[in-house]
Formats: C-alpha cells, structure tokens, sequence
C-alpha cells in the first residue's frame, strides 16, 4: 500500500497580525492543481508519485504571514516542504523559512497529539526549503542560503540553529533538466520571458503582458490557465512586476555593455595609435643609428686609406654593410 500523501497549511497564524490581503501571484495559481503540484515535486526530488487521489491540499486563503506571502507547503514522504517563489534575490529568506517552519512544526505536534515535555523523542517530518526565483538580476543556477550566514559571530561556537534555502533559477536557460522534468514550470518559464521580450523590443508592461498571452495561447504554453484567468493574470504581473526596475536593470546592463565594446575599441585604438608612435620612433632611432654606423665604417676606412672602398660605400648600400660587418660595426 502506498503511502499517503497529505499537504497541509496554516490558514491562520496564531499569536502574529494579519496586516493585509494578498493577491495570489502566477507561480502558485498554476500550481494549484494536484497534479501540477506533484508533478513539480517529483522533478525537484527525481521521484515518481503518480497517483493524486493521494493528496489532500489546504492551502493559504488570502493571507500574508508577517508581510511575507507563503506560496505552498506541504507535507510529503515525512518531509515538511516550503516552495516560495521569487522575483527578487533576498538573503534573508532562510530566516523567513525559520520562522514559518517553527509555525509549521508546531501545528504538527498538535494535529498529531505530540507532548515535548514527555519522555518519548517526537518523530518530526524534515524541512525541506525550495525557493523558485526567476527575477531580471542574474544567478546561477542554484543557490544555497544559509541562516548561519547571517550570525554576527560565526566561528566562536557552534551555533544552535540552522535554515537552509535552496534556490533554483526558473528562468529560460536554466535548469534546462528540471524544466524536463516539469512541463508546467518550463511552460511558466516561457511566458515570464515572453513578457520581457516584448518589453525589449519597446512595448509597454501591459501592451507586453497581451502579446505575451496572445503568444502563449497560440504555442500552447499554460494555455488553459490563460484561457480561463485571463484578466487576472494580467492584473498579477502589472501588480507584481516593476517596469521602472526592468527599464534601469536593462538601461545598466546596456551601459556595462557599451563599457566593454569602448574599452575594447579603446584598446585596439591604443594599440593602432601605439604601433604608428612606435614605428615612427623606431625610423627615427634607425635612422640616428645608421647615420652613427655609417660615420664609423667611413672613419674607419678613412684611418686605413681606403679611398675607393670609401667612395663605392657611399653610393652601394650593401658593399657598405659587407663593409661594417668585417669591422664589426653591426
């Protein structure tokens, strides 16, 4: 018999506000579904789960943990998982993932009937933390954050807490074999950068966000999560995305570019302007030192009575070399 599989989240948070509502975001509308979800499961653990009657899904409705949106948790195989999407590279997240998973761990005891103060070891489910980035900075394909990172004094003891937050970079190009793991993510992943090409190419966020939906429609890219939410995906990117941020990230990235090619022309100048110095200096330095051999061979044959020899040196360039190399002038 297989093991069943239960997700669960905290709808409420006990002994923290509740200071605002939160519109779901992309990433977690289309990972809604039971089969999307344990289809981007099993590409991140290389597992094969294929029977979602198995899940029972609870899940956040409209609330913001201490300002910080938790998109999906979940407990699976005896490991408690945290999956945070991100457009933006944060440092703090394992101590976001601390504070959530103290919350999470503390609903399990209770839910399971578990007393801390009795003298049996409690078996907790292991915190697995997944943090889904596809921001407009560039990162490397995965990430490790750690909490320990964070401690003022880090080699004065062994400390008593650890976080650990994995990021993986969703964006095209990246993790090429997790998104064949997962059609969905890859799927997400095109939309996201079809935004951003439209936008490269002149068009306004909204203009960029129809084009792009238009595009993903016709290539059959989450179409059916388009078809169906079409206005409110849209309402999500023109809250969630920072145009102003995009157009300054891209306006830097042009400068930096621009940079490189100067400083290379710059180079190839130098060099070109260095190579005619040097070989208008190397002519003047040839010509001082052949004039200086040219007197010394004539000196020379002069002190030696060499009057023909002399005067054939004058107007025969090479008898007058043969002529320095047997006195050595060369």
């Amino acid at each position: 018999m297989k093991k069943k599989i239960m997700l669960s989240a905290i709808n409420t948070v006990r002994n923290h506000r509740i200071n605002r509502k939160y519109k779901d975001r992309l990433f977690r509308l289309i990972f809604q579904n039971k089969k999307d979800l344990l289809s981007l499961y099993n590409a991140v653990n290389a597992s094969h789960y294929t029977d979602t009657d198995e899940l029972e899904i609870r899940t956040l409705e409209n609330a913001v943990y201490l300002g910080y949106k938790n998109d999906l948790s979940f407990l699976i195989s005896n490991t408690l998982n945290l999956y945070e999407h991100q457009s933006t590279m944060n440092p703090n997240m394992p101590l976001r993932g601390l504070i959530y998973f103290v919350d999470m761990i503390k609903a399990y005891i209770e839910e399971n009937g578990y007393n801390i103060y009795g003298k049996n070891r409690i078996p907790l489910p292991t915190p697995v933390y997944i943090v889904f980035y596809n921001g407009i900075e560039e990162q490397p394909d995965i990430v490790t954050l750690r909490l320990s990172d964070a401690f003022i004094l880090k080699e004065a003891q062994e400390s008593a807490l650890e976080c650990k937050a994995i990021m993986l970079n969703i964006n095209m190009g990246h993790n090429t074999e997790l998104m064949k793991r997962c059609a969905r993510l890859e799927e997400y992943a095109y939309f996201v950068e079809a935004v951003r090409r439209y936008m490269n190419i002149g068009y306004r966020l909204q203009e960029a966000v129809d084009h792009a939906v238009d595009e993903c429609l016709k290539e059959n890219k989450i179409a059916d999560i388009l078809m169906k939410n079409r206005a409110e995906v849209k309402s999500m990117l023109l809250t969630d995305f920072s145009e102003r941020k995009y157009r300054k990230l891209l306006k830097k990235e042009a400068i930096a570019e621009g940079r490189e090619e100067g400083l290379e022309e710059g180079r190839k100048e130098g060099l070109e302007e260095g190579r005619k110095e040097g070989l208008e200096e190397g002519r003047k330095e040839g010509r001082r030192k052949g004039q200086q051999e040219a007197a010394a061979l004539f000196k020379r044959l002069l002190q030696d009575n060499r009057h023909a020899d002399l005067e054939k040196a004058l107007n025969d360039e090479h008898y007058r070399k043969n002529l320095m190399k047997d006195y050595g002038i060369f």
